[in-house]
């Protein structure tokens, strides 16, 4: 029997969210313990109670929304001087398991983001540790070892196996924003399609030719998205859409309200969503869409209270089992580009 501490990455100020949702989904496998975190550091600690196994070997990462990344803590906090960071740190790296890759990481903070530069120069030293003490290589799919810097002096050091983690440094995918977009919201919808579409059927699945709906489209960020991949969008917004948008000729611009409009025909592949609504209402209608068979696939935002927020994201949950009568996929993420929202991706199975 061995108590753990998992360390989890989130967006600050989400961190009490976080810790919530974890500590619940833990207890749901039978894991129960309790989490600590200070608002604004981005990032919790959720301690574990005595158990057999590794909570990491049960729950999955995609299973949680808030967190973008978690390790298993080795040890506890180590503190160091200055002068001799590396020989302070060599205690945590005895008896290793196989590592076939390494992180120097930050929070995603002001503060955080001060280290980045050195996180990277630590990196070179610590990988020639890793090797000559023969764990390390990146040939064999292992774990992650992660020494994750929360000031210049104050680091934890954890593992994690490279199967269960976010693929993205620090959790995030950082993406350039097209000049040719109207939106900055464009960001939302790409990274959403990179995270939930798996990469080896985005061709079939995100292909020219399809038709598609974004419901609250103007100025036109998600149909941005849609259109330069090829697809036919009927936007629908009481807005203005954007007009280099509707040159392209695949865009025709519906001014009504996303909640009363209908498709003609049931050849939608695609509904997009990212209208400013109570996240429950926006939940059943996204349901609805699927369970009618209106669309094949759904990507929409659910906007969050200040409060609650955990607690809200499961009633939408609710609300979209309640609605559809067949089995489904969903998936949702509290992605970098989101704010106060999260992303969610829907469809029959």
């Amino acid at each position: 029997m061995m108590s753990e501490v998992v360390l989890g990455y989130c967006r600050p100020g989400f961190e009490a969210d976080a810790g919530l949702e974890i500590q619940t989904r833990a207890a749901e496998n039978g894991f129960y313990g309790f989490f600590r975190a200070d608002k604004g550091t981005g990032f919790y600690l959720f301690e574990v109670q005595q158990s057999p196994n590794s909570l990491l070997d049960r729950l999955n990462i995609k299973q949680l929304i808030f967190t973008r990344q978690w390790f298993l803590v080795l040890g506890h906090h180590v503190d160091m001087c200055r002068d001799d960071r590396l020989g302070d740190l060599k205690p945590s790296l005895l008896e290793l398991p196989l590592i076939s890759e390494l992180r120097v990481e930050h929070p995603d903070t002001e503060p955080g983001k001060e280290l980045s530069r050195f996180c990277r120069k630590f990196s070179v030293p610590l990988r020639q540790i890793l090797k000559s003490q023969k764990c390390y290589n990146e040939k064999k799919v292992a774990h992650c070892l992660t020494a994750f810097f929360v000031s210049g002096t104050e680091c934890f050091v954890g593992i994690a196996p490279v199967s269960n983690m976010n693929p993205q440094p620090g959790g995030i995918m950082r993406l350039k924003f097209p000049a040719e977009s109207p939106s900055r919201s464009t960001l939302k919808l790409d990274e959403a399609f990179l995270t939930f579409i798996p990469q080896n059927e985005r061709e079939q699945r995100l292909r020219a030719g399809l038709n598609a709906v974004d419901l609250g489209a103007c100025p036109g960020g998600w149909t941005y998205q849609l259109v330069r991949r090829g697809m036919f969008v009927q936007a629908v917004d009481n807005g203005l859409m954007d007009d280099s948008l509707m040159e392209t000729g695949q865009v025709s611009h519906f001014q009504a309200d996303g909640f009363k409009f209908k498709p003609k025909k049931k050849n939608v592949h695609w509904l997009v969503c990212d209208m400013i609504e109570q996240p429950q209402k926006v939940a059943k209608l996204m349901a609805q869409w699927v369970n009618d068979g209106w669309c094949k696939e759904a990507m929409f935002n659910l906007k969050l209270p200040m409060k609650r927020r955990l607690e809200s994201v499961l009633e939408c949950m609710e609300i979209i089992t309640q609605e559809l009568k067949q089995p489904f996929d969903c998936e949702a993420k509290h992605l970098y580009h989101d704010r106060d929202e999260i992303t969610v991706y829907l469809r029959k199975q």
